[in-house]
This record gives structure tokens, C-alpha cells and sequence, in this order.
């Protein structure tokens, strides 16, 4: 499902004493099927993006077109609900959102309230916590019995269970220890390729938007400044530095690398293993040489 942003502008309590402009004439497409990074410092807007994304806001000004449904300020819209059913948004600390009394009927309620039938939802439920990898029997726990990362896992179910087309995620590794982070990433990576979801990654780690994306836009003072692939994004250090943000650690160290031995690796790399790799390489070179 493809999402695209037109002159979006949107100002919190507009025509109000306390009125606040967010975002200036936003241009953005996210293709379908693509794993879509938006990150920028706090306060550039990022998140006010995240939520125009299934019309939690609606813009003040422009438009924005969530597959086929048309979203416009002066557009009343009945088919608003048909979008949050297939646009799913993990929010920071999506465990916070859990109510119901057991972890099944938690990840059923979403579905339900949508029309699953019950026999449907409850199919869901069980198929997504073991491709989340949690036992069957937590079911029948509560969910407020489990530990941080299983209540994030059934959050997250909940979210899938709508069986969305498109995949949000705010910041999803908020609070999470490092294993815990490559584990919530690497899971949703798995789900962008084995489901063909469209996935959108708000967030501050320059790492995880360098090694899962796609395409990375850069929000700076409720504007998007700079589009491209992850090479592009991080080729350019002085821009990235105009916009309060940083090289990837990977990338940091290969320059260190380059400045002590004085010799440019074939490509930037934008993760751990593919600096290894480069610099397994080039010491064969020297080795050969």
C-alpha cells in the first residue's frame, strides 16, 4: 500500500492562543512494499508524521493519499476506519496499551472489534505468538504476569493480528536491553520480507535506519530536508551534522580506519559485518600486494 504526503502542514490547537506549527509543507512517498526510515532530532516532527500515517491526524493543510483513501482537511472521510485496520502502529512502549485480563483475548480484541469472528481472532492469536516466539501456554496469562520483553511481544501480536498491510513502528526498541533491541528488529525485519508489509521505522538509531532501510527521510524544524538510499544518507557527514545527527558507529569507525592507514574502503559500510568484510579485503590486498 503505498502512502504519499502532499504539502502536508499541521499546527497542534490551530486558531487557538496555545496554536503550534509542527510541519511545513511535508513531501513524502513511501512506496509499497518498501522499509521506509524517518528520523531526525527530537522535536523536528517525526512523530507528528508517524501520525498522519493511518489519520490519527488529519493535516491542517495539504493532503495525504494512505492507498486509496484520500485524506484532506476539509474532507470528511467515513472510510478513516478501514485505514487503521490496515495501517498498524507499534507505539514507544506499546506493552503500556495492554488491558484485557488474559494475553488471548488482548490479541483477539483488535480483530473483533473490527468483525473477525471469534473463531478467526482466536486463530490469529495463536499463529502470532508462536512466530513471535512465545510458548502457547502464555495464552491463558496474564499479560501483566510477563516479563518486559513478552509483554512487548503480545503487544506487538495484537497489532499484527488486524493483519495490517502497512507496519508502523515508533521507536520499538525503547527500553530494551541490546539483545533485546537486535532481537525486536531482526523479528520485524523477518515480518517486512516474509508478509511483503510496507514498513515505517520512526526513530533515533542511525544504526538500526542504516542496516534495515530502504529509503531514509531526514525531518528537521517540522520540515523533510533530505531523501535517499541509507549510502546516500550517510555519505553526506557535514548535511547530517546541519540536522543534529550523527554517523552510524560503523560508518565513525570506518573513517577512523581510513585517516590512520590513509587507504578508502570500496564502499561505505553501513553495518558491523559489512565493515568486517571490507576489512578482511583489503588486507588480502596488502597481503597479495
Amino acid at each position: 500500500m503505498d502512502i504519499i504526503l502532499q504539502q502536508v502542514s499541521y499546527a497542534y490547537a490551530k486558531n487557538t492562543p496555545f496554536e503550534k506549527r509542527a510541519l511545513y509543507d511535508v513531501d513524502l512517498h513511501i512506496p509499497s512494499g518498501s522499509y521506509q526510515a524517518i528520523i531526525g532530532h527530537t522535536g523536528s516532527g517525526k512523530s507528528t508524521v508517524l501520525q498522519h500515517l493511518n489519520a490519527l491526524l488529519k493535516p491542517t493543510e495539504g493532503s495525504i493519499k494512505i492507498g486509496d483513501v484520500e485524506v484532506k482537511p476539509e474532507k470528511k472521510n467515513k472510510q478513516l476506519r478501514q485505514v487503521r485496520q490496515k495501517v498498524g502502529i507499534v507505539f514507544q512502549f506499546p506493552e503500556h496499551q495492554l488491558f484485557d485480563e488474559t494475553v488471548l483475548k488482548d490479541i483477539m480484541f483488535g480483530p473483533m472489534n473490527f468483525g473477525v469472528s471469534e473463531e478467526e481472532a482466536k486463530k490469529r492469536a495463536i499463529e502470532l505468538v508462536k512466530l513471535l516466539g512465545l510458548p502457547e501456554d502464555v495464552l491463558e496469562k496474564s499479560p501483566f504476569d510477563l516479563s518486559g520483553g513478552q509483554m512487548r511481544r503480545v503487544a506487538i501480536a495484537g497489532v499484527l493480528a488486524m493483519n495490517p498491510e502497512v507496519l508502523v513502528l515508533d521507536e520499538p526498541t525503547a527500553g530494551l536491553d541490546p539483545r533485546g533491541r537486535k532481537e525486536i528488529m531482526e523479528l520485524f525485519y523477518r515480518l517486512h520480507k516474509e508478509k511483503g508489509l510496507t514498513t515505517v521505522l520512526v526513530t533515533h538509531s542511525m544504526e538500526d535506519a542504516a542496516r534495515y532501510a530502504d529509503r531514509i527521510a531526514i525531518m528537521h524544524n517540522g520540515k523533510c530536508v533530505l531523501e535517499g538510499t541509507p549510502n546516500e544518507i550517510f555519505n553526506n557527514e557535514e548535511r547530517l551534522t546541519d540536522y543534529r545527527l550523527e554517523l552510524p558507529q560503523s560508518v565513525k569507525f570506518q573513517k577512523k580506519i581510513e585517516k590512520m592507514t590513509g587507504k578508502k574502503l570500496s564502499t561505505i559500510c553501513l553495518t558491523e559485518e559489512s565493515l568486517a568484510e571490507e576489512l578482511t579485503n583489503l588486507i588480502k590486498k596488502e597481503r597479495e600486494s
